[in-house]
């Protein structure tokens, strides 16, 4: 009986000229100067996206997004959802054997794409972080309840399944004491008003 022989699999196409990454080194050197962080200092280990507890929902991993800014590809990190999904939780800069804080990065990227007035991929996620910076301006910190509140509100989510979920949510941590009913507020507010008061009057984009 004859059989069927097992044909080797094609290998990968590769992708066009117009497609191939051409480099641009000034960038790296321009995004360190103003944001500090010594993104030429990642050699790949992939610790970062490793540990990463968001990569599920990124569409570049945190070593790509700062291997893309090594070789100048600008207009492809800014694109990508990860710089507005990455939540700051300084995961991967505890991991990072040479201390690249991304989490810094992707606050100035996202900094300079809220100044140029840049459409956000991720639906509502520029609202969220308004809110997260009107509660810090009003109180120093933010109250759980009333930014989740405010979100729902202006997502038009305010009575859906989500925001039943979240409410559930929010009575299970509050019995738990981990959600406060009332806000707390900081006792110095002037380096507080200080701070917002120098934003509103320059950008960093």
């Amino acid at each position: 009986m004859s059989r069927t022989q097992p044909q080797p699999e094609a290998a990968p196409a590769l992708p066009p000229p117009g497609e191939a990454l051409r480099p641009e080194g000034r960038w790296l050197a321009e995004v360190e100067a103003s944001s500090g962080v010594k993104a030429g200092a990642c050699y790949g280990c992939k610790k970062c996206s490793n540990g990463c507890p968001l990569t599920f929902a990124m569409d570049l991993h945190p070593y790509q997004a700062v291997r893309l800014l090594q070789l100048g590809q600008m207009e492809r990190l800014e694109s990508s959802a990860t710089v507005w999904i990455c939540a700051s939780c300084q995961t991967c800069l505890t991991r990072c054997p040479n201390q690249v804080d991304l989490p810094r990065l992707m606050d100035w990227l996202k900094e300079r794409l809220h100044g140029r007035g840049e459409e956000v991929g991720e639906k509502d996620i520029r609202l969220f972080h308004e809110l997260f910076l009107k509660g810090v301006a009003k109180r120093g910190r933010v109250f759980e309840g009333e930014l989740m509140g405010s979100y729902m509100l202006r997502t038009g989510g305010a009575f859906g399944p989500e925001a039943m979920a979240n409410a559930r949510l929010g009575l299970t941590m509050l019995r738990k004491g981990r959600l406060k009913l009332l806000p707390a507020r900081t006792r110095e507010s002037r380096w507080r008003r200080a701070l917002f008061k120098k934003r509103r009057g320059g950008s960093h984009a």
